[in-house]
């Protein structure tokens, strides 16, 4: 409220954005960061607003680089905060965090603000002694006495970063001739890539894949991806194995990772004309079809959306065979089907649209459904220059 009135006296346009539903027990910190940005990412992506600066400041990053030297990160975890990131989720479209302050010290901002009389507020919890931000603070400013200064830490980062941006090149490169991924939200990895290709490029491809494909924000424990790594580079798995969400299967053409269908746990209600995103990985959505295309049965009741599974999939052969319809399940791998976004209404599986299935009947020109869904995964394959060929054609 008061930097609305601080703001407001400025004449510049402020928002608050309130965070509504039940909030953690633990782990408060990191779900209130998370809420922060996710609701501040919506309002950006519904205003159209294409940047969202942020402002840590020099010790922000000392402190990150800190809390990820005590948590044993690799080098994407040292590098700390990067100027410029894509926010996670579906992109409608994408938002970029920018934080230009990072290079800062907080006492030069202070400085700025005494100078020109602006008044500033301290956030309490910065002081709360149950956060693990506090101690680094404190741990902080005792380092500096050994002469690693704030300074130091953040060229550090710095540094650290420019070498991450270096592997994401080369990783990309990687990816663009070893990688089949498909629309359906699986990928195939060309054979003999894991033992081939130096260490760090295959572990971190290996990340990006398990992140990607199953839909999460961040990748597995290092320790668990070190380990399926080894396997890997030891040889082809002889068995399936899991990890983040994901199934990584063995075959002759090379390996198959696709999504874990007990993870795709989530279901979603989807009304009439609307556009949401399911699982981490599709944007789907419900829309009147043009009148050339209103055919098939329109669904009963409610629709939604949740994972095909092995019961769904029973279903929808049952149907293709009964009434003939040419439905095209062979498309996708067998372990990548019961993962699937599915629509289902009263009557059981409406909709399948990376197998081409919609329920037949009689053309209805009055509630003719358009229903889809576009992979779009909360953390591309890439940063950048690859969601053409990741996406593939939208699939309804």
């Amino acid at each position: 409220r008061q930097v609305g009135l601080w703001l407001a006296a400025h004449g510049i346009e402020h928002h608050i954005l309130r965070w509504i539903g039940p909030k953690p027990v633990g782990g408060v910190q990191a779900a209130a960061r998370a809420a922060r940005y996710g609701l501040m990412a919506a309002w950006c992506r519904r205003a159209g607003v294409l940047h969202l600066l942020c402002a840590q400041q020099a010790e922000d990053q000392a402190e990150t680089l800190l809390y990820r030297l005590a948590r044993g990160s690799a080098l994407d975890g040292l590098a700390a905060m990067p100027l410029v990131r894509e926010l996670a989720g579906p992109p409608a479209p994408g938002v970029r965090l920018i934080r230009p302050l990072l290079g800062i010290p907080r006492a030069r901002l202070v400085a700025g603000l005494q100078r020109s009389g602006q008044p500033w507020i301290e956030d309490p919890s910065n002081r709360e002694p149950a956060f693990a931000r506090t101690h680094l603070g404190v741990a902080r400013a005792a380092l500096g006495g050994l002469g690693l200064s704030t300074e130091r830490l953040v060229r550090s980062a710095a540094r650290v970063g420019r070498d991450r941006a270096a592997l994401e090149t080369a990783c990309a490169a990687l990816i663009a001739r070893s990688v089949r991924p498909d629309p359906a939200g699986y990928a195939m990895v060309a054979p003999g890539l894991w033992s081939a290709a130096p260490a760090a490029l295959s572990l971190r491809l290996l990340a990006r894949l398990l992140t990607t494909v199953g839909g999460r924000s961040y990748a597995p424990r290092l320790g668990s991806l070190e380990r399926l790594h080894g396997e890997l580079c030891a040889g082809p798995l002889a068995q399936a194995r899991t990890l983040g969400g994901c199934r990584l299967v063995p075959r002759r053409d090379g390996l198959l990772i696709c999504r874990e269908p007990a993870a795709a746990r989530q279901t979603l209600a989807l009304a009439p004309g609307a556009r949401a995103f399911w699982d981490g990985r599709f944007v789907v959505f419900r829309r009147q079809a043009p009148a050339r295309r209103r055919t098939g049965a329109a669904p009963r009741g409610p629709l939604s959306v949740r994972r095909l599974g092995a019961r769904g999939l029973a279903e929808l052969r049952a149907m293709a065979g009964a009434s003939g319809q040419d439905v095209e399940i062979e498309r996708v791998p067998a372990p990548a089907r019961a993962a699937l976004p599915a629509f289902f209404d009263l009557d059981g599986v409406y909709a399948v649209p990376h197998l081409r299935f919609k329920r037949v009947g009689e053309s209805d020109l009055a509630t003719g459904e358009d229903t889809g869904a576009e992979f779009r995964p909360a953390n591309p394959l890439t940063s950048s220059g690859f969601a053409a060929s990741w996406m593939g054609p939208k699939t309804r």
